[in-house]
This record gives structure tokens, sequence and C-alpha cells, in this order.
């Protein structure tokens, strides 16, 4: 397993960070915590949730089961960088949503105890939030750093200017400020190079890619709709609407004799702005398909047929000015 550092940080990190997505409430806890066993033996040492994960288990569950792994004991919280996130709502009340000092500090404490941790290595915002300023923000992740809750502090779902202005207002802090960013980027959802992927990579801001296979299209849709007796209809539409690219993506992928979903990653993994794609996995299997794109190399020829199943950007002004 290869590592890197997570943006300008000194913080080295797997090449793949295990998303806990499903976790407690798709994949049973069992099962999850056998995924987190192979996945942490085969040196992916980054694990990514949310205060929210849990879903039809209710919210908070997936973070309960991280708690209950750790509490496995086997060095199992020492050897993971934990990821967790920060905004979305906890409950109907008006406090527990958003990133205000409040509820930052708050909701801390509450993933700490879910989490059987006494830190979290590193802590994001999972939304933008256009409503409370960045001195609030930063006064409230300096206190958690400062009493050691808290290492590293990243952001999910940020536009380009988002991330430099929060991390300019650290700098007149003299703080660390964001060091990840996670955001929406596959083959098919390329929008972050017109300018978060430049910002991010000027500013050593990592970027860790959540959805890498396009929510199912980038892992052999179509073979798969074919032999299903029933699909999704939303998701037969979205087949549907990509339906030649997902064609030649297909084809391509059988000519260099790869799973389509592992060539997703594997595309991923060439960015040079992308640190870590963060792979969901509901089944050992699918997680063994994130490892296997470990070892796919793609040359500059089969990249540039990529760009031309799924047309990406230039950065920005070059993209649409002269």
């Amino acid at each position: 397993m290869d590592h890197t550092h997570l943006g300008r940080s000194g913080l080295r990190v797997s090449r793949l960070c295990l998303g806990t997505m499903n976790f407690g409430w798709k994949t049973e806890e069992g099962d999850s915590h056998a995924i987190m066993d192979r996945a942490l033996a085969e040196g992916v040492n980054f694990f990514d949730t949310a205060n929210v994960y849990g879903f039809d288990a209710g919210k908070g569950r997936t973070e309960e089961v991280l708690g209950s792994w750790f509490a496995q004991g086997g060095e199992r919280r020492e050897k993971t960088v934990l990821a967790t996130k920060v905004y979305g709502g906890m409950s109907d009340w008006p406090n527990d949503t958003f990133l205000s000092a409040r509820n930052i500090v708050r909701a801390c404490e509450a993933s700490l105890r879910r989490l059987g941790t006494d830190w979290i290595d590193l802590y994001q915002f999972h939304h933008v939030d256009l409503e409370t300023p960045w001195d609030e923000i930063w006064q409230a992740c300096e206190t958690l750093v400062a009493q050691g809750k808290v290492l590293y502090v990243g952001s999910s779902n940020h536009a380009a200017w988002q991330i430099v202005e929060a991390n300019a207002v650290a700098a007149r802090r003299s703080f660390t400020g964001l060091v990840s960013e996670q955001s929406h980027y596959n083959l098919l959802t390329r929008h972050v190079e017109l300018e978060v992927l430049p910002a991010a990579q000027h500013h050593g801001v990592g970027i860790l890619p959540w959805s890498p296979l396009a929510g199912g299209l980038l892992g052999g849709a179509l073979e798969k709709a074919e032999g299903a007796r029933r699909t999704e209809e939303r998701q037969l539409r979205r087949i549907e609407r990509h339906r030649p690219a997902l064609e030649a993506y297909e084809a391509l992928c059988r000519e260099l004799g790869h799973a389509p979903a592992d060539v997703g990653v594997a595309w991923l993994l060439h960015q040079p702005a992308v640190t870590a794609p963060i792979v969901g996995p509901r089944t050992m299997e699918q997680l063994e398909g994130g490892l296997r794109a470990l070892g796919i190399g793609l040359d500059e020829a089969t990249l540039a047929r990529l760009d031309e199943i799924f047309p990406g950007y230039r950065a920005a002004p070059m993209e649409y000015a002269w």
C-alpha cells in the first residue's frame, strides 16, 4: 500500500480512503468490522465517516459501529487515521445543524463519545455554511485543537473561493486551516477541474473524491442492468442519459481486461490533485475491487481515450476564455 501526505500536512494516509457510510444500516455490524479489519490489514489506514451516517438505523449509528470496532483493541484506533464530519442536522433543534461555534464543539464531543476515542484526526465540514463567518468557525476549531480533540481540519463540498477564503482567514489567525477537501469527482462528474482542483493544488489542500463510481454508473451499469430483473427507474434514466459514453467505457474496460469499477477508481488515482478516492463498500467483494484498482496502471493513450469518452475541463479561465 502506498501512502502519501494529506495535502500540505505531515500526516501520511493510504492512497485509498475507506468510506463507512453503509456501515450499521446497509452493512451489519459484524460484516462492517470484518471489512475494516481487512482494509487495515491491507494497509488502508484512512477511514472516513460522518456524524449523520446511519440513516435508517438512526443518525450516529455508523460512528457507533466504528467505536465498537476500536474497542476491540489490537491498536485499531492507533493505526487508523480517523476522519468524521460536522454540518448535517442531528435533531430538529435550531443549533444542532450547520457550523456555528456551538454546534462544531458540541457535535465534536458527541462524535467522540460515539466513536469511543479521545481524538479525531481529521474533522471535516460536511458542507459550506454561508451564514457563519470563518472567524467563528476557526475559533471553535482552535479550541478543539488546543484541547487535543482534533488534529487537522478539512472541508467537503466547498467551492474554490470558499477554500481560499477559509485558509486566508485561518492564516490571519495563525491557524493551519484546511488541509483537505472532499469533492464530488469521477469520470462523469468533472466540474471541480475548473477551479476547485487548481485552487487546492496551489494552497496545498488534498482532494478526497467521493462517489468515485458516479453512484454505480461507472461500475458496469449496462451489464448489470441487462442481467438484473429489476433496476430502479431512476438508475435506468441515468443509464439512458449516458448510454453512448457508458457503452464506449465498458468496451474499453473489456479491452484493458479490468472491471469498470476498478478502472474508474484507478483513473482518479492518476489525477495529480487527488490524495485518496473514498471507496464506500457494502461488502468485502466491493472492498477488494477498490484494492485491485491500486495495481492498475493507465498509460497516456488510455487516459486520453477516457478523456474522449468523458470530456473534462481545463482550469478556469482557459476553459472558457481566450
